[in-house]
Parts: C-alpha cells; sequence; structure tokens
C-alpha cells in the first residue's frame, strides 16, 4: 500500500453541497488517485482511528474539545467555526486529526506520506474558525514532539491564507518552526506571526510565486535541519479559487508540488503531506488539483 491516508468519513454527509466548503472534495480526490492509476483502488488506502479526546487537548483547551465531543458548543463559536457542529462533523474532524498523525508515522518509515484531509490551520487552542475545527498539523506536531519520535518539526503551509492557529500553537515552541506564504491582503485580517511569513502581493502568478519559494525553502531546510516536514499543500492559490486573489494555473501547482518534494526528499527529511484549502464550485477540477501534491507522494516512494 502506498503511505496515503483517507477514510470515508472525511466527508461529512450533513453539509449539503451548497454550503461555501466544498464537503466532497475529500472523496473526489480519493477518486481522482484512483482514476488516475496512482491508488489501485479506494480500499488500498490507510485508514485512521478516530482521534481520543486525549490527542486533541495536547493543543486545544479542554472545555472547547468537551463542546465539540458533546456538540454543546454556543452560536457563536459554531458561526466562527463555519459549520453547526453536529455528530458528523466531530467524527469528520477526528478522523482527520488521526490520518495527519497516521501519515506523519508512515513519512518517518517510508520517507513520505500523505493524509487526504487536514490541513486545519485556522484552529487555535481556544477554539476553530475558517471551516478548521482542529488543528490536526498541530496535534501530530506535538504527539510525536513529546513522545519523542521527533527533535525538531518544520512547518510549510501554502495555502493561499495565513497559517494563524499553527503559528499560535506552536509560538512558544523552540522545536517547531513555522512558515507560511500566502497572500498578505486576504484573510486571516489579524494574522498571529509565524516564525516566517511570507505575504504575497494579490494576482501573483506561477514564475513569481516559484521564484520567492525557491529562494526560501531550501535555506529553510538547511537552516532548521528538521526531523519532519509538514507541508499544507492548499491548492487556493490557483487562479479560479473563490477565496484566493493569487493567479497560480494548474501547471503553476504542478511545479509547486513537485518542487517541494523533491527539495525535501534531496535533504533526506520525510515529508508529510497534508491537503489543505481548495473552495473552487467545480469538484472535479479541484480534486485533480488536490491530487497532484499526493502523486507526487507515490512517485517519491
Amino acid at each position: 500500500m502506498l503511505p496515503l491516508v483517507y477514510h470515508p468519513l472525511y466527508v461529512a454527509k450533513d453539509v449539503p453541497p451548497t454550503h461555501r466548503f466544498p464537503m466532497d472534495k475529500y472523496r473526489a480526490t480519493a477518486q481522482q488517485l484512483v482514476d488516475d492509476g496512482v491508488v489501485g483502488s479506494l480500499d488500498d488506502y490507510h485508514a485512521p482511528i478516530l482521534a481520543p479526546e486525549s490527542w486533541l487537548t495536547l493543543v486545544h483547551d479542554a472545555d472547547y474539545v468537551a463542546g465539540v465531543l458533546g456538540q454543546t458548543l454556543d452560536e457563536a463559536t459554531q458561526r466562527k467555526i463555519g459549520f453547526k457542529v453536529t455528530k458528523f462533523i466531530e467524527h469528520r474532524t477526528r478522523h482527520s486529526v488521526a490520518g495527519t498523525v497516521l501519515a506523519a508515522r508512515l513519512a518517518l518509515e517510508h520517507g513520505v506520506a500523505g493524509n487526504l484531509a487536514g490541513g486545519s490551520h485556522h484552529a487555535m487552542p481556544e477554539g476553530g474558525a475558517g471551516f478548521c475545527v482542529f488543528n490536526d498539523v498541530g496535534v501530530a506536531g506535538r504527539l510525536l514532539l513529546d513522545e519523542g519520535s521527533l527533535g525538531k518539526i518544520l512547518i510549510v503551509d501554502l495555502d493561499v491564507h495565513q497559517g494563524d492557529g499553527t503559528a499560535k500553537i506552536f509560538a512558544d515552541e523552540p522545536r517547531a518552526f513555522t512558515f507560511s506564504l500566502h497572500c498578505e491582503k486576504n484573510w486571516p485580517r489579524r494574522k498571529v506571526p509565524s516564525d516566517l511569513d511570507i505575504g504575497l502581493e494579490e494576482g501573483l502568478g506561477d514564475e513569481a510565486y516559484m521564484r520567492v519559494l525557491a529562494d526560501t525553502l531550501p535555506d529553510l531546510i538547511a537552516q532548521e535541519k528538521p526531523d519532519l516536514v509538514f507541508y499544507n499543500a492548499g491548492v487556493d492559490p490557483h487562479r479560479d479559487d473563490r477565496l484566493g486573489l493569487l493567479d497560480l494555473s494548474d501547471r503553476g501547482l504542478a511545479k509547486r508540488e513537485a518542487f517541494v518534494t523533491e527539495t525535501v526528499k534531496r535533504a533526506a527529511v520525510p515529508l508529510c503531506v497534508v491537503m489543505g484549502g481548495g473552495y473552487s464550485r467545480d469538484v472535479t477540477a479541484l480534486a485533480k488539483r488536490h491530487a497532484l501534491a499526493f502523486a507526487e507522494v507515490a512517485r517519491a516512494i
């Protein structure tokens, strides 16, 4: 089995197709990789468990975690998240968190792995936001650091939105370095400083974007010498994304995914890829974009 993680419960079936968040993209991306011949069948993915409460409280306040698990969050908190927190949403996000934990462990074993969900980088210790309930990279990173599996992690967040929740979770953690490359004038308006933030101007295209990334990532890996890289491969920098404001093409995204994978592999550092954001109405096109990063995982084995 390729070290790719997926679970049917990544799709919360009570979120309607008209919702701003394209929930079906998880199923569609898993199927796209099958259709492309990257994965043999939907049965060939590794399946995560339901993340236990003890994992979630490593980075989130206990009262908030209890509110999600018991579906007792107040209306204001649920509006900030962007979902009504039902049992389906609870199970979706707990499987997604456990999927990133499993993918991180598979990356340590195989050199590279991916979770066909995750990248919930707006979830902070005190609560969720921006369609993010629990911060999967935050949980996975803290868990592996605390159990001694890792000495240092590097988080490379290329979602179009700044990774404020992840930055806050690891703000006082010297064993973690957070790097966010995002559209400066996009949401969140009030950003929590990462260890390294690069805010890009609106409308930036493929060549300029890749120059910034190429000038930053290799040196950053050499400087930090991480034991594991978490890569948030959000595809919302694409020119057709509803929430993006950058101008990357399909070809530009493909170059980005190949560059990140090859750069981390060349440095002999394990790589854990998570899906991140993507909000195009055309779920088929969106799934093809998300599949690019996971196809690179398969090629790197």
